[in-house]
């Protein structure tokens, strides 16, 4: 049970909405696919992409060890929520009115700058597909719009789904592409050594690359997809391990294959091409070019589906996490059994009819149209990149401290390997954090 000072003590919660299964089944597989296809976004492929270019196969095992690095932090997530029972805003509340004033500034922000961006990386392909439908801001709008409906009117159930068809696609695509470039294996292998490039600063580039692939506010919204699905206790403890070692095996492959397409696309022919979304319509007129129209229109459908699931991805899971800390501040002076409850309160689809979640649905559309049409205001982009940033020390440093307390039931808290996993994430978000808080043109803010 949970004192009533809302800090839970060692005893495993034990809710009853869905009965765990005897054994671990590759049936049961679901939120690791959402979260692998909602960390995975266009920006994320184009930083392979470049790597690829620019350093050929040397830098593959550090895609590798990113993939490692955030299967450490879910798998934490994850944890906090099937061993406690609480969701994770519960746990980052417990630890003092600081972490509900960082959340509530990067959710605000964040969601208004990220709404923008979601919306126009969806839209690129789609304009490139159909380039005399409409323009590029209407494209959009469209993206955001159908995102909204579509996760207004369907549960968990059904955004699953979907969001599994989506990668499907991805995944065809990609693996198709690091196939057509035909691979060379031994230099392949021969990346998976722990060589760093001779160029100038090659340890941030590297640090990047283990950073930055599938790595954002999915990471956390994993434990919310957890008991959506219906998972709410220890008894699920092993699926969703396995769930989610599916979901870094999946980004692997993702990241893997577009290195792959760098590597003998890009490197060999020394052809560069430009960070950010765009650099991926570059890289369908390369392909037209060498292999014909078809498989450049093939590669757009993959691009619009890494897109998109970002972007519907975020809507409901972002929007779960804001409605769990709104109910957070309902429960207060409730029992203690009440307070508990925010796992099983997810699990019950209540929170995706609550208004809170459709409120933040709101949000990240129709303010972020505006930007569309309007430009971005330059301190706001400072001020979200800055938070960006800092998030993912957050969550590492706050796992971290609830997994090694009595918040945590003892039997689930933290061993030897999960505490150096989480460290070791930690710092390497830290490192980059500082310096992409460091290069941003502060001299211009003030």
């Amino acid at each position: 049970m949970a004192d009533t000072t809302g800090n839970p003590t060692d005893t495993p919660a034990t809710f009853d909405i869905n009965p765990p299964p005897r054994k671990s089944s590759w049936k049961y597989i679901g939120p690791g696919i959402v979260v692998a296809a909602t960390g995975v976004g266009a920006g994320d492929l184009v930083a392979t992409l470049i790597a690829g270019s620019n350093f050929g196969y040397t830098l593959l095992w550090a895609a590798v060890l990113g993939c490692l690095v955030k299967i450490s932090l879910a798998e934490a997530a994850g944890r906090w929520h099937l061993s406690t029972g609480r969701t994770l805003f519960d746990g980052w509340a417990s630890l003092g009115r600081w972490t509900t004033w960082f959340f509530v500034v990067y959710v605000v922000i964040w969601g208004f700058v990220y709404g923008a961006a979601a919306m126009s990386s969806s839209a690129l392909p789609l304009q490139a597909l159909f380039p005399d439908v409409m323009d590029l801001k209407w494209w959009a709008v469209l993206c955001g719009l159908s995102g909204l409906v579509f996760v207004w009117f369907n549960k968990y159930e059904v955004f699953e789904k979907v969001m599994t068809v989506l990668v499907g696609v991805m995944f065809v695509v990609t693996v198709y592409l690091a196939i057509r470039v035909t691979p060379n294996l031994p230099d392949a292998f021969a990346g998976l050594l722990p060589v760093l490039p001779d160029e100038k600063d090659s340890i941030l580039n590297t640090l990047g690359l283990i950073g930055g692939v599938g790595g954002t506010i999915t990471l956390a919204a994993y434990g919310y997809w957890v008991n959506a699905k219906g998972w709410t206790n220890t008894g699920w403890m092993r699926i969703m391990r396995l769930d989610n070692r599916v979901a870094y095996l999946t980004t692997g492959i993702f990241v893997i294959a577009m290195l792959v397409v760098g590597a003998e696309l890009l490197h060999s022919a020394n052809v560069a091409i430009a960070s950010g979304d765009k650099g991926l319509i570059q890289l369908g007129d390369i392909l037209a070019e060498e292999y014909g129209t078809a498989t450049a229109k093939f590669f757009l459908i993959g691009f619009f589906a890494t897109s998109y699931t970002s972007l519907i991805g975020v809507w409901h899971g972002v929007s779960l996490m804001f409605a769990d800390f709104v109910a957070r501040f309902r429960r207060k002076g409730e029992t203690a059994g009440a307070a508990a409850a925010g796992g099983e309160a997810v699990a019950s689809g209540r929170h995706e009819k609550s208004w809170p979640f459709r409120a933040y649905l709101l949000w990240l559309t129709f303010p972020p149209i505006v930007l569309l049409f309007q430009g971005q205001p330059f301190r706001l982009i400072i001020l979200y990149g800055v938070l960006g940033a800092a998030f993912l020390p957050f969550l590492a440093a706050t796992l971290l401290w609830l997994l090694n307390s009595s918040r945590t039931p003892r039997e689930w808290r933290n061993g030897l390997i999960s505490n150096g996993m989480l460290a070791l994430a930690g710092l390497l978000f830290l490192v980059l954090a500082v310096k992409q808080i460091w290069d941003q043109p502060w001299a211009d803010f003030f």
